[in-house]
């Protein structure tokens, strides 16, 4: 299981994601599941990995492989909007899974599923989530996050604080503090979180934190959330 998070704001984007790859108790690795794709100069365009670990490879290495062959409907480089970008994820992911699918069946679930975020030249910022059977959905002002994997540990903060008004920073603090609900929660969601912060307009992929268990901010969050909490029922009426 994995955690990956996408946050749609006026102001950017916030993406997030967990780094356990687990295939059994005895086989635990950590697997970077944000990843930049090869676009059009003056774009920018991230992923989200979640799923069979072989599937969601595939499908990233035959994006960045196909991108600039020219390819119809296969090229990321000729895509002129992000909604193109989703629909050429969908489609990579359908052939994998209609190539190796029948193959992997006897012995576990090949299925993945993305989270594809970002910039195209002439556009707004857009998030969209791409399901196991390559169909999609996009966030809106009105449902500004969209989640894959191990979702309902962290969500109920988001949909308590945060909207498309929400600005950047304030975004992250609540991405993080939504995956510390997972991992205290949940032993298949696990660190390092790699984060994303994108700034609308910057065309840039720089923006990238990682937050390993020590990191202090990580921990000085964590325990001030704590913290907080305990204050907040403590000031409680009874019932």
């Amino acid at each position: 299981m994995t955690y990956c998070l996408g946050i749609l704001l006026r102001s950017g984007l916030v993406l997030a994601s967990d780094s356990r790859s687990n295939a059994g108790v005895d086989q635990v690795t950590r697997v970077r599941k944000l990843a930049f794709l090869p676009t059009a100069a003056g774009c920018s365009v991230a992923i989200l990995s979640s799923g069979n670990l072989a599937t969601t490879q595939a499908v990233v290495s035959t994006l960045r492989d196909r991108a600039g062959s020219g390819q119809p409907g296969l090229d990321l480089m000729a895509a002129k909007t992000l909604f193109e970008v989703a629909g050429i994820v969908g489609a990579i992911l359908r052939a994998v899974a209609d190539r190796d699918g029948r193959y992997v069946a006897p012995y576990g679930d090949a299925a993945a599923g993305f989270l594809v975020g970002g910039q195209m030249a002439g556009e707004a910022p857009r998030l969209f989530q791409v399901y196991a059977a390559g169909n999609f959905i996009e966030a809106t002002d009105r449902a500004p996050f969209l989640q894959v994997g191990e979702t309902k540990y962290g969500k109920p903060i988001l949909v308590r604080a945060l909207t498309f008004e929400t600005s950047l920073g304030e975004a992250a603090k609540l991405a993080l503090l939504s995956f510390d609900a997972t991992l205290r929660s949940n032993v298949s969601v696990g660190m390092p979180i790699d984060l994303l912060s994108y700034v609308a307009d910057s065309f840039s992929s720089e923006g990238v934190s990682t937050y390993e268990v020590h990191d202090p901010y990580w921990v000085a969050l964590r325990e001030a959330y704590g913290k907080g909490l305990e204050g907040l029922i403590d000031r409680l009426p009874t019932p």
